[in-house]
């Protein structure tokens, strides 16, 4: 299985997943063969349908006969042709036709016995005496006929009487036992498969999962894995592929903070020199410098979050979003949760409340209040907030997301920030596997909806 680890990474492939399958192929194969041995040596052979002579002549006189024990009926058909409708012997088992001429009342040279075995393909009847004694001493013999079979004769109008065993579907003693055995043999045998197709399947299902887990936390510790070699090789590549990902984030994080903490030096250059300048152009220039310096230090404070390395854990989300509003009503502002439903994520607290905390600022600041609810839907977590604001353009619902961009006219601080808030918001609603998205509000407002993946 695949499992998290620290710095060290441990890769303990043991075998192909070609040479696992391969034995579990194996293995079934020597079990199905053990079986079959087994039911060919312990179960007794299948006994044939025995049928007295007389049984048949009482059928062909009266159109049914009361069968004993597990046997098919006999039945009786008028047939325009004869049984097997080809090369009928007259002269089989004479004895047998003898008898039952005698009890039917027809020439016993007209009766024709077919009794054909797939495995004797020479014979074409099978007939079993049974010799008993009277209680006088006098020697008389049972005959009877295995099934199948069929007995005929022919009729004045070139018709033939048949009696043959019905067809039936349902299975003979010996095929219950059999199939119980089988039944027995299978649910013996469903355990063993389970727990060997589990062993070859939970290394790839935990590296999907773990790969899921790289989804919601970024800097997830590398991984580690004991398994086939096949799964190892991918484990190694997905930890490399990880590693570089990381290097290059950092890398491209560390290089905009250098920029922007580098832009400090001439912007405080700038406001020196601006003492000199005519006071006519002077505010206008502070007051675009003071911006630039809000942006630089939303950008420092953006990339050290981004940088910040922080330990995630489950958290209640309703119990969150509740303090959150809660701290607001006590100030006097309209924030509310409608519906906080129980759910549970993992995640960083101190990020998420940042999340919110915007989210919440920016209903409050355009919209006048907020109406928070918090629920579970498709397997995930859900929070909405609603707005009584004036919404925003359905072209800008996404460029508002873009880093300082506003989409408030008059680009002034005390009305429309510096553009970083939003975001803010959804790099970290990202970095949790999760996003956010705004919708206007068919009768007005704007609703920010933030989606979370569920603690595993």
């Amino acid at each position: 299985m695949i499992e998290a680890v620290g710095a060290k990474r441990r890769v303990l492939p043991t075998t192909t997943l070609f040479v696992q399958t391969l034995a579990l192929a194996v293995l079934s194969l020597v079990a199905a063969i053990l079986i079959n041995i087994l039911l060919i040596f312990n179960l007794p052979p299948p006994m044939p349908d025995f049928y007295r002579v007389s049984e048949i002549a009482q059928v062909f006189k009266t159109g049914r006969g009361a069968m004993s024990g597990d046997r098919p009926d006999l039945m009786r058909s008028i047939e325009v042709k004869p049984p097997n409708d080809a090369d009928i012997s007259f002269k089989e088992m004479p004895s047998v036709r003898r008898e039952l001429g005698g009890l039917i009342g027809v020439d016993p040279d007209h009766i024709v016995i077919s009794n054909d075995f797939p495995r004797y393909p020479d014979r074409r009847s099978i007939r079993l005496i049974h010799t008993q004694m009277s209680r006088d001493g006098r020697v008389g013999e049972d005959r009877f006929l295995i099934a199948p079979f069929i007995v005929a004769y022919q009729l004045p109008d070139g018709r033939w009487m048949n009696v043959r065993p019905k067809p039936t579907l349902r299975p003979t003693p010996w095929q219950q036992r059999l199939m119980i055995w089988l039944a027995a043999s299978l649910l013996a045998l469903i355990p063993l498969a389970y727990l060997f197709a589990r062993r070859l399947a939970a290394p790839i299902a935990s590296f999907a999962a773990a790969a899921e887990r790289l989804g919601r936390d970024p800097r997830a510790p590398p991984l580690a894995i004991t398994g086939s070699s096949e799964v190892g090789m991918a484990v190694r590549a997905f930890n490399e592929m990880q590693e570089r990902l990381a290097r290059y984030v950092d890398d491209r994080t560390a290089m905009v903070g250098a920029i922007a903490h580098d832009l400090r030096t001439p912007l405080t250059r700038l406001r020196f020199r601006l003492e000199e300048a005519p006071e006519t152009v002077r505010d206008k220039m502070v007051a675009d410098i003071v911006e630039m310096e809000a942006m630089i230090s939303g950008t420092l404070a953006f990339v050290r979050d981004a940088n910040a390395r922080t330990e995630r854990s489950r958290l209640e989300l309703s119990s969150l979003l509740e303090s959150l509003a809660d701290e607001r009503s006590e100030t006097g502002l309209d924030v509310a949760v409608d519906r906080a439903d129980r759910v549970i994520i993992e995640g960083d607290s101190l990020g998420l409340r940042r999340l919110f905390n915007n989210l919440l600022d920016n209903a409050v600041k355009f919209g006048g209040s907020a109406r928070v609810r918090v629920f579970q839907e498709d397997g995930g977590a859900v929070v909405e907030i609603d707005d009584s604001g004036p919404g925003v353009p359905p072209a800008e619902l996404e460029r508002v997301f873009d880093p300082f961009y506003r989409c408030e006219a008059s680009r002034s601080r005390e009305t429309g920030g510096i553009g970083l808030g939003l975001p803010v918001v959804r790099s970290i609603a990202r970095a949790h596997g999760g996003d956010v998205v705004l919708n206007n509000r068919p009768d007005g407002g704007l609703t920010a909806r933030v989606n979370l993946p569920l603690a595993a």
